[in-house]
């Protein structure tokens, strides 16, 4: 062998780690600088949503950021409302679409934070939702302008509770 193939192999291999303690070290004290999808996936959400509502493609957009695997589906009126029921969504708790993951229906504008809230806690419930379209809510205008609104979870008896509450701002 070589002594100057030696001194490479060792040039080489000493680049390499410091390239992988730095990558490590910036990983580990700025976690925000990663992108979202390389930071955390998250599981697969199916959303099923009006044909021509912007705001559940805005709603659907922050899943994605967020490193959700988002798909959607188009439904249309009565058949949307049908879903719902189907899901265990009251009536009075609707918003203008609904979300599947993990065995939880997610309705209208829930924060992701809420989301995440949910799948790590796994309560036996039916989801969450946040009824109506309030203003400011995720993929319904900015969050420094938002109007005062509660996350619902919906337990499997039909009873809800406040599962977090977000104040205007």
């Amino acid at each position: 062998m070589n002594p100057s193939d030696l001194t490479r192999r060792k040039a080489i291999f000493a680049l390499s780690a410091t390239a992988l303690s730095a990558t490590a070290l910036s990983a580990a004290l700025c976690p925000l600088a990663l992108p979202a999808r390389a930071a955390q996936t998250e599981g697969a959400i199916h959303i099923l949503k009006d044909p021509g509502c912007g705001c559940c493609t805005a709603w659907a957009t922050i899943l994605d950021r967020a490193g959700f695997q988002v798909t959607t589906e188009p439904v249309a009126g009565t058949a949307l409302m049908r879903m719902k029921a189907d899901h265990g969504i009251p009536a009075a708790l609707a918003s203008c679409h609904t979300a599947l993951i993990e065995g939880y229906a997610i309705e209208g504008h829930v924060p992701v934070a809420d989301i995440r809230r949910l799948l790590a806690a796994r309560p036996d419930a039916i989801g969450l939702a946040v009824p109506g379209m309030p203003y400011g809510s995720p993929g319904m205008g900015p969050e420094e302008d938002r109007e005062a609104f509660d996350v619902h979870l919906i337990r499997r008896d039909g009873s809800t509770e406040i599962f977090a509450s977000y104040p205007a701002a």
